[in-house]
């Protein structure tokens, strides 16, 4: 695949889904809804969408103040919008950073990704809402990321970039000598090395026989010799009940004995 990228250049739903970006039929119900989803991005927000950062993955007490404080030092924050709950106020967990220079903004999302503000670990990317070609939000089921293995991943993000696809070769048609006659046709140079691979192989086997066998042999030998011990431990405690049931009669032959001498 000579168009293949670990980053997706425009947002396909179907193949966001798909670990290597190859699938062709959607898998679950979220991709179903994100394909027929037909989103526009929110005409209210303002400023350089090439100039902004979407920071994620926030602690929910995290405030403008101290996101400004962490991301300044990257250079110079035209404006910060915290998203918050329209009705409560509370933070929902990603803000969004415009920077006044392209350099600034690249610098923070080389630098500030997985940095830890507030005891949690930041995820920070570029915006990608007004800026990547068909982009379908996680509420409609794209998005990119996802941190369950078992629950619905995206791919093709900076989160989890595709993974490049394994090209394997038709085997069935080649193993039975069908397709084309360049496939079929073998050098007897190439006959040659498997016939010599496989003389050496039946060498080293040849090789690996005898000490095989050792193994065997001590392998059976040593399971002899704790069959003879334990049957040696079964005769000595045989034995060591033979003598207690004697004393045992001794003593009670001796009692009446005892007690006629006394009488």
């Amino acid at each position: 695949m000579t168009d293949w990228a670990p980053i997706a250049k425009e947002y396909d739903p179907l193949k966001a889904g798909s670990i290597d970006g190859t699938d062709e039929e959607p898998h679950d119900r979220a991709i179903w809804r994100a394909m027929l989803a037909r989103y526009v991005p929110n005409k209210g927000v303002t400023g350089d969408p090439h100039l902004t950062l979407f920071v994620a993955r926030l602690n929910l007490q995290t405030t403008e103040e101290k996101l400004k404080e962490v991301f300044s030092r990257y250079g110079d924050i035209r404006k910060i919008r915290l998203v918050r709950d329209l009705v409560t106020g509370f933070s929902k967990g990603y803000a969004f950073i415009e920077y006044k220079e392209e350099r600034a903004l690249l610098k923070a999302h080389r630098d500030a990704n997985r940095l830890v503000i507030d005891q949690h670990e930041v995820f920070v990317d570029f915006e990608l809402e007004r800026t990547l070609k068909g982009w379908i939000p996680r509420r409609l089921g794209g998005g990119f990321g996802g941190k369950k293995e078992s629950g619905q991943l995206r791919f093709g993000g900076r989160d989890r970039p595709f993974r490049k696809p394994i090209n394997l070769p038709n085997m069935k048609n080649d193993f039975y000598g069908e397709g084309s006659a360049e496939r079929r046709s073998w050098s007897r140079e190439g006959t040659r090395d498997w016939r010599t691979r496989d003389r050496d192989h039946e060498r080293s086997r040849d090789k690996r026989w005898p000490e095989r066998e050792r193994l065997w042999t001590w392998g059976e030998s040593e399971r002899d010799s704790k069959e003879e011990r334990s049957r040696g431990r079964e005769r000595k405690n045989r034995d060591r009940k033979d003598r207690d049931r004697d004393r045992s009669r001794e003593r009670d032959t001796r009692k009446p004995r005892d007690d006629d001498k006394h009488r």
